[in-house]
Parts: structure tokens; C-alpha cells; sequence
């Protein structure tokens, strides 16, 4: 279990290059996906289908969550009207990374990242820094690997195109659709 660092994982495309950065780093990723902020489900479907496709010609493990968008729903009441980037994000950010916290000490696996952090639409700083406070808690650590750094999200984005893989327009919730 030394080398095994579970790997959050928002959708197949971001996920792509950061398995590969993880082998090159000497880990084991396992994928763990666990999105209840996709909306609506056809979304997550397809997003789903583009993970697990990626896992495949990864070989790697991958891990899914049940679907459950009332886990998503409940923590942003209130937060509806927020901006991208506001704190409704933060809070989708707590809640998949605890979970994914969760998932890895539960399976005894001493430390987690979030591919999330490639796109250059999302705070590195913010989002290792949520990484970090909730693997306190778990006793685990919080790998905080910025993988758009030296042309990750290019790389991230040639690999998803060479294997055909789903595309989003939106970060995924159903607030986001919007913008």
C-alpha cells in the first residue's frame, strides 16, 4: 500500500495525463470517482462512461460512488445563486474531497489527490488547501501536485482526443449550466 494514492476523479478528460504524471511520480493510482454535483444524470452517465473508458486503457483500478445528488443538493442550499468559483464551489470541493479522504482510509490507502486541479479554471492553492484540512482528520496526506504545470492540461486534453473521449461544456452541476 506504499506506493497507492487515491486519485478523485471529476471526469475522464481531466483525469487523462495525471494517472500518467502519478506512474511517472512512482504511484499506483486508483481512480475513485465520486461526483454527486453532475447534473443531470445523462451528464454523469457520459462523464462516467469517459472515466471508465480512460481507466481501461489506463489499466488501472477504478472506483465509483454511488449517484446520490441530494449528497450535493443538501450542501448548497442557499448557495444556489453563487457565481462559478464562489462558494458553492468550495463547498462541492469539501464534499468530494472528504468523501474521497474517506474512501482512501477506509481502504487503508495513506494518501489522495484530485485530478480537478488541472483545469486552469480551478485554484490550486484553494482546492490544496481543502486537500490538506480534511486529511487531518483522516490521519492520511493530501498530495498536492498542480498537474496543469508543464503543458498538463495540453497533455490532459491530447490523450482524452486520441481516445475519443466525452467533452464537457460545464463544470457539472446543475448551477453551472448557466454559465
Amino acid at each position: 500500500m506504499q506506493n497507492k494514492i487515491l486519485l478523485h476523479a471529476c471526469c475522464g478528460i481531466c483525469s487523462a495525463y495525471p494517472v500518467i504524471q502519478l506512474r511517472d511520480m512512482g504511484y499506483e493510482p486508483i481512480v475513485y470517482f465520486y461526483n454527486p454535483n453532475i447534473y443531470p444524470f445523462e451528464e454523469y452517465s457520459k462523464r462516467l462512461n469517459a472515466q471508465t473508458n480512460l481507466c481501461k486503457y489506463h489499466n488501472c483500478e477504478l472506483i465509483v460512488e454511488n449517484y446520490n445528488q441530494d449528497d450535493f443538493f443538501t450542501k448548497v442550499v442557499g448557495f444556489e445563486n453563487e457565481p462559478e468559483r464562489g462558494k458553492r464551489c468550495d463547498i462541492c470541493f469539501n464534499l468530494r474531497l472528504e468523501k474521497s479522504a474517506q474512501k482512501a482510509s477506509d481502504l487503508g490507502i495513506k494518501k489522495f489527490t484530485t485530478s480537478i486541479v488541472i483545469s486552469p479554471h480551478k485554484n490550486f492553492e484553494k482546492l490544496s488547501s481543502i486537500g490538506k484540512n480534511i486529511a487531518e482528520k483522516y490521519n492520511i496526506e493530501y498530495i498536492d501536485i498542480d498537474f496543469k504545470k508543464k503543458d498538463g492540461f495540453l497533455k490532459t486534453n491530447k490523450i482524452a482526443k486520441s481516445l475519443n473521449l466525452y467533452r464537457q461544456n460545464y463544470c457539472g452541476c446543475k448551477y453551472s449550466i448557466r454559465n
